[in-house]
């Protein structure tokens, strides 16, 4: 049976297929042959798959007299087993089977194996030991995984061709019960790690499997998703028989399954409720696909209730793992989904984030395919995305002030009937925004999980207050220095006459005798300040958004970011406290006085001090922390017991 009953190929001469029938056929030592293309179309695919055991595993020849040595040497030589039917693993059916037949013999075996409470059902009951499920039940609970095995003599009547067209029900059928495979699925050495990052995040983690229940909780017991000291309460829901409405039946996992259960009264309404546990002990909810469908379609209302509460959720087949990720997502959970197979594919493409530890189908479906086959890579990929979150933020932010900072500049130079020239609108948006939306983005991914949660969307409060507030300050210090260059004593309508900065009348003259009258009203004082104070405020709203720690690192890592800064901070002081003919005549500016712009320095180390202490203290610290804050500790996926009579867990004998 375990060399025959399974779905494995040959793919390049290597053996390919779910790892659990690679593993068991492995243990047999058993060969697999395949037909090859060439036999296949000559023989019209009746070609069977070929299993045999190596010449070492073969029983001894016997001794034979010189008559039957001719006769028998090539049956005794010779042991074969060609694979006739297959019928596929069935997630609904938890079971698959095959049809095969010995080289040689004229009737033909069904084998068979699934899950033990399947395969148990479709075996005569005299076949089936009596303590079948205490030792299920046995290995179960120590976190081994079981697989039942079973066996058919078929008629002699049926025939390959019938085979062929015959049901899986005939053959799964009076099946005679064979024994149990053991195998134990060892936890990867990373996985309590991951799942301990998750939960210090305040991420709630579920599992979800097609495994046995008792099996599942051993697992997540032994990972770390369910505390030793925490209580697991099973939820055995059934469907409506002889005229009795469906119901729903609990019982405690630590305990062995008896006749009569302890009857644990379950009040949800008090669990929706409940902020703070009065006690330390913890309950979490299990149960397998059948009562999830049940509850589905009998309580629908208590069937969210129970997946906000719920940790294991077993036996479930592919449409109940996308029906729970539907239920969660319901209730406004962003879901994350692992999975490594063909039965996850559903669930996968459902969630928001799907993620295949397998290159095989699961990958197809899946946004997401990890090349390490475990969850280590759960963590990484939601500090990247935290990470290219915010720093989406930090380019539509950056972006909206070089707006309002030029709308600003704009308005103020209008009301005097001037404007920003058209090189140093080329300057601001080639030389500052395009340099700083290309560098300020390339910050890496914070190295640690942290529980605090990142804005969801544009519209949101930190959003919005850190816009509001750095728009407010830049249109301060904007018209502050409008306003103040104006009352300055050396202040006058500028002309290429003007001396305010202390050169003589005839070099002045000299320099600018060919100069003509600026008809655009471009070059003033005005213009100047304006320029300086906004050119700067590009640069420091840029250095206030690119924030780092906790979703990012910090922004003196991102060396072409702070390359691009520090160049473009001493270009602009070199131009402002040393200036040069040829930069200025191509920018338009024109020459102030030193004492004004050392007044112009200390007006842009103000602003930034402003902008640095509103956008890291106000927003990060205070308002965070009251008003914006998601973050408020709570206990996903566990119910805890209040003592009194209106707790939340009433358990009576």
């Amino acid at each position: 049976c375990m060399a025959t009953c399974h779905s494995l190929t040959k793919i390049d001469g290597q053996l390919s297929g779910d790892p659990l029938d690679l593993k068991m056929f492995e243990a047999t030592g058993w060969i697999l042959e395949e037909a090859t293309e060439e036999e296949t179309s000559l023989h019209n695919r009746i070609m069977p798959t070929v299993v045999r055991p190596p010449k070492q595993l073969l029983p001894p020849e016997p001794v034979l007299s010189a008559e039957q040595d001719m006769e028998l040497y090539e049956i005794s030589s010779v042991y074969e087993i060609g694979i006739v039917r297959q019928f596929p693993f069935s997630s609904a059916l938890q079971r698959m089977s095959i049809v095969a037949r010995v080289l040689g013999e004229k009737r033909m075996d069904a084998y068979m194996k699934g899950a033990p409470e399947a395969v148990a059902s479709l075996c005569k009951k005299e076949t089936v030991p009596e303590n079948f499920a205490e030792v299920l039940e046995s290995y179960t609970r120590e976190g081994f995984r079981v697989i039942a095995l079973a066996h058919r003599r078929l008629e002699a009547k049926l025939t390959w061709h019938k085979v062929q067209n015959i049901g899986r029900d005939h053959i799964e059928s009076n099946m005679e019960f064979l024994g149990l495979i053991i195998m134990q699925n060892k936890l990867k050495a990373e996985t309590p790690g991951v799942l301990q990052d998750l939960h210090k995040a305040n991420i709630r983690t579920v599992m979800v499997t097609g495994d046995n229940m008792l099996t599942a909780i051993s697992v997540a017991r032994d990972c770390g998703m369910i505390p030793p000291e925490d209580k697991i309460i099973i939820a055995d829901a059934l469907h409506p028989h002889d005229g009795q409405a469906a119901k729903i039946t609990w019982r405690y996992a630590d305990k062995p399954q008896k006749p009569r259960l302890e009857e644990i009264n379950i009040n949800f309404e008090d669990v929706s409720h409940v902020e703070e546990p009065k006690t330390q002990e913890m309950y979490h909810f299990a149960m397998n696909g059948k009562s999830f469908a049940v509850i589905a379609e009998h309580f629908p209302d208590m069937l969210q209730k129970l997946v906000l509460h719920g940790t294991v959720f077993a036996r479930m087949a592919p449409d109940q793992k996308t029906q729970l990720i539907e239920t969660l997502q319901g209730v406004d959970y962003f879901v994350g989904m692992c999975g490594d197979g063909a039965n996850d594919c559903g669930a996968l493409k459902r969630a928001h984030g799907g993620i295949s530890l397998s290159e095989l189908e699961a990958s197809v479906a899946s946004p997401f395919t990890s090349r390490t086959p475990n969850i280590s890579c759960v963590p990484s990929l939601i500090r990247e995305g935290r990470a290219a979150l915010i720093t989406s933020f930090c380019v539509f932010k950056f972006m909206a002030l070089y707006s309002i900072i030029q709308y600003i500049s704009v308005t103020l130079l209008y009301s005097i009937l001037s404007n920003l020239g058209d090189f140093q609108f080329l300057f601001i948006d080639i030389a500052i925004i395009l340099l700083i939306v290309f560098t300020m983005s390339l910050n890496p991914a914070w190295k640690e999980l942290v529980s605090r949660r990142p804005p969801s969307g544009l519209i949101s409060g930190p959003l919005l207050f850190s816009v509001l507030t750095q728009i407010l300050i830049c249109l301060s210090f904007q018209t502050i220095t409008f306003l103040w260059v104006r009352q300055q004593p050396w202040y006058t309508t500028w002309t290429p006459l003007t001396d305010v900065c202390n050169l003589s009348s005839n070099q002045n003259l000299s320099d600018h005798n060919d100069t003509e009258i600026d008809e655009h009203n471009i070059q003033n004082f005005e213009n100047t300040s304006l320029f300086y104070v906004s050119s700067f405020q590009y640069l420091i709203v840029a250095i206030v958004f690119s924030k780092g720690k906790p979703f990012r690192q910090p922004s003196y890592k991102n060396w072409p970011f702070v390359l691009s800064v520090v160049s473009l901070y001493f270009f602009l002081l070199f131009i402002m406290f040393h200036p040069v003919k040829g930069i200025d005549e191509f920018l338009e500016i024109v020459c102030v006085p030193f004492e004004w712009r050392v007044k112009l320095s200390l007006v842009i180390v103000v602003n930034a001090a402003v902008s640095v202490v509103v956008e890291t203290f106000v927003l990060d610290v205070v308002l965070w922390k009251l008003v914006f804050s998601r973050d408020k500790q709570s206990n996903f996926g566990i119910t805890p017991a209040a003592p009194t009579s209106q707790g939340v867990i009433d358990l009576r004998a």
